[in-house]
């Protein structure tokens, strides 16, 4: 049997791959019915990397893994287990480590691309 060849270059896309839809966890929904929508385009040994969009509303959030994002749209807000906010909008990048804890607040539909690594 022939090993399955997966493209070395990949666009980023949200036509590429089907979406995934899921909601925050109700014991960590703070505010509103934010509504998840992912676009995985990689799944491989701990590596992930895709785009990612959420709805308005606010959720704690408990980082064990390390994250790189670019904001594609909107507006959010991170803020820290010590209360200091961070304001990510169109045109930011961030890397989120492991041991972040706080919440996560979409004021606009925000858009993401992301790579995570376990």
């Amino acid at each position: 049997m022939m090993p399955l060849l997966l493209p070395l270059l990949l666009p980023l896309s949200r036509d590429a791959v089907p979406p995934e839809i899921e909601r925050p966890d109700a014991d960590k929904l703070l505010a509103g019915d934010p509504v998840h929508t992912t676009w995985n385009h990689e799944d491989a040994e701990g590596l992930y990397c895709g785009i990612w969009q959420s709805t308005p509303g606010k959720w704690k959030v408990s980082y064990s893994e390390w994250e790189y994002i670019r904001m594609l749209e909107g507006v959010s807000v991170l803020t820290d287990a010590q209360g200091v906010a961070t304001t990510l909008r169109k045109g930011d990048s961030w890397i989120i480590r492991p041991g972040f804890e706080g919440t996560w607040e979409v004021l606009e539909t925000t858009v993401k691309d992301y790579v995570i690594r376990l």
